[in-house]
């Protein structure tokens, strides 16, 4: 086994956060007992234990994982382009510990252990499992990993959900791929060819995507996860009870090589909401430009956001009408606003048949135009969510 593989563990630098690992915390201290001659067999059985806890057969496998997603100096200074010499050197050596550890042969580890061991015990200890072994990278190829898929929880996750100042990353977002999505083939269009320029590193607007409700203005903005060209592209989605901490969470943004959505659903203020200027900052008039890798996309049903009563229109106040175009002038900082407008009849129920021949229910036309036409009686929704809705309870009936 090499010398002092402890020591050089122990002098881990910008990879210092790996030693708090349970498996690596097991490993280093067999390693310390080895090499104080006090290594107990269940030294191994920790390191063994801790590694298959996680999933993982492989320490080189396991290490790897983590050098590339957790937080450390390097790989945020990589992401930022901004690696100093001094940094790379620390890189450099610890690169090249963790590569000695992810070799390390367990039957050398066992040959030390077993001769520790009273006699007894020593053909046990040669017959204990190994991990596998082998290390999977190099500085090199870190490099160009942070440089290009940036660190951290921002490396491993494209979906976020921001709540009380901290971001929480969505492992499995909830979306439609954009080819399953029917009508509103253009608006949607709108909003890629915007992502597309956002992915471009072009200057964009920011979107506000309003109208009907079960349209597809939510779902327009998710497809963009499933879409093979956004792979750089990361959403998070915000409450509207959050949008004070927006600044805050922008500015941690801006030196990321992702590109960010900042998505806001279903937005509309009251009258006496004071966030709504926290909105109105962000999308234009702060100080602090919004970086170009960051763009706001929000849905509503609400072409002005926020609410109106004619009691604001009457009242006693002098300048009534610029307290009313103060509120009103929040949806005219979208750059880009996109209507989704309820459909006719004609539409929905054409959609409607579509929709069910495409999901493969063997019903005649004139079945199908006339289930969809009572439907559209009781339910006053003509919109893709109703035509679901219609073409499910059809399914159920006729199949």
């Amino acid at each position: 086994m090499e010398q002092n593989l402890y020591a050089q563990l122990s002098s881990l630098l910008v990879y210092r956060g790996l030693l708090q690992l349970k498996p690596v915390s097991a490993l280093q201290t067999l390693l310390k007992n080895l090499e104080a001659g006090e290594a107990k067999v269940d030294d191994y059985a920790n390191v063994f234990y801790a590694l298959t806890a996680e999933g993982c057969d492989s320490l080189a496998e396991y290490l790897h994982e983590h050098i590339r997603y957790d937080e450390s100096p390097f790989a945020e200074a990589a992401a930022r382009g901004q690696v100093s010499g001094v940094m790379e050197r620390a890189a450099r050596h610890d690169i090249q510990v963790l590569q000695n550890v992810s070799n390390l042969r367990c039957k050398e580890l066992k040959g030390e252990l077993a001769a520790q061991q009273p006699s007894s015990w020593r053909t046990l200890v040669e017959e204990l499992p190994e991990w596998n072994v082998g290390a999977a990278f190099s500085y090199e190829e870190l490099l160009r990993f942070y440089q290009v898929n940036g660190s951290g929880t921002f490396a491993r996750y494209q979906a976020f959900v921001w709540q009380e100042g901290q971001l929480y990353p969505v492992p499995h977002p909830d979306f439609l791929p954009e080819g399953s999505m029917w009508g509103y083939q253009r608006q949607r269009n709108q909003v890629i060819e915007n992502t597309r320029a956002l992915m471009a590193g072009k200057t964009v607007n920011n979107v506000l995507l309003y109208g009907a409700s079960g349209t597809g203005k939510s779902a327009t903005v998710k497809a963009m996860l499933g879409m093979p060209e956004f792979e750089g592209l990361r959403l998070i989605e915000v409450q509207k009870e959050e949008l004070t901490d927006i600044p805050h969470l922008v500015r941690t943004l801006g030196h990321r090589p992702q590109k960010f959505i900042i998505f806001i659903d279903d937005l509309a203020f009251d009258k006496a909401d004071k966030t709504f200027s926290s909105l109105k900052t962000i999308l234009e008039g702060g100080l602090e430009p919004r970086p170009a890798n960051v763009a706001v996309y929000c849905t509503s049903n609400r072409r002005h956001l926020v609410r109106q009563n004619f009691s604001d229109r009457s009242g006693d106040e002098v300048d009534a009408n610029e307290t009313i175009q103060d509120k009103t002038s929040l949806a005219e900082r979208f750059g880009l606003r996109i209507l989704f407008s309820e459909l006719n009849k004609a539409q929905f129920i054409q959609m409607a048949e579509d929709l069910a021949h495409a999901k493969g229910l063997n019903v005649d036309h004139e079945t199908i135009q006339a289930e969809a036409v009572r439907w559209d009686i009781r339910h006053p929704s003509r919109s893709p969510r109703s035509a679901n809705q219609f073409v499910a309870s059809m399914m159920a009936k006729y199949c």
